[in-house]
């Protein structure tokens, strides 16, 4: 086992996902995602100028209810840091805000567009974007119908190329949104509000 994960003192799982936010200069929040064998977790551990100062955990049985995936562990984490009043209060303020890593998306719905490109036919571009949108999401909520392959080739190239377009799109109005406010008044960075980024 390693230092790391005996300074937890938690045995791993199978890590599903990792990522590292930056709210502040100083503090660092690494979190990693694993199988149990209930179901799945999420761990976040807080650093301040390198040194581990906070660590949090959230677990789950099949889907976390989070504007974006770790905000419950960090939160946790924060809560629980040796920080001072003012740096979890402003780290909090940042997890408010969408913190969502859409680039997998993006890539999705990329591959998925590629079909446009290298077949010929609307049953082979069909059959493409499918096959693209099963391979990278049918993990992560993604639930094709039964009967999807029974449907008019028309109306599956409307279905297909709405997901596609909503995968290539995904948090560009949040993005906007985030943009105009670090714009406004006096360059201050505002947390934006919890927004919906798929209507």
């Amino acid at each position: 086992m390693s230092r790391k994960k005996q300074e937890c003192g938690i045995k791993m799982g199978r890590i599903l996902s990792q990522r590292t936010f930056q709210p502040t200069q100083a503090i660092k929040i690494e979190c990693v995602s694993e199988n149990t064998s209930y179901g799945f977790r999420h761990l976040a551990t807080v650093y301040k100028n390198g040194l581990k100062v906070g660590f949090g955990k959230a677990t789950y049985y099949n889907r976390s209810w989070e504007k974006f995936e770790f905000q419950s562990a960090m939160i946790q984490a924060v809560k629980g840091a040796d920080l001072t009043s003012q740096e979890k209060a402003d780290v909090l303020k940042w997890l408010e805000g969408d913190r969502t890593d859409w680039s997998g998306f993006h890539m999705v719905g990329a591959m998925a567009k590629l079909g446009d490109v290298m077949a010929t036919t609307p049953k082979e571009k069909n059959v493409w974007k499918e096959r693209m949108l099963r391979a990278g999401l049918e993990n992560k909520g993604l639930d094709i119908p039964s009967d999807f392959g029974g449907l008019p080739e028309e109306v599956k190239s409307a279905r297909l190329n709405a997901v596609t377009d909503m995968l290539l799109s995904a948090g560009k109005k949040e993005k906007k949104k985030k943009l105009k406010q670090q714009i406004k008044g006096n360059g201050e960075l505002n947390v934006a509000k919890e927004t919906q980024v798929w209507d």
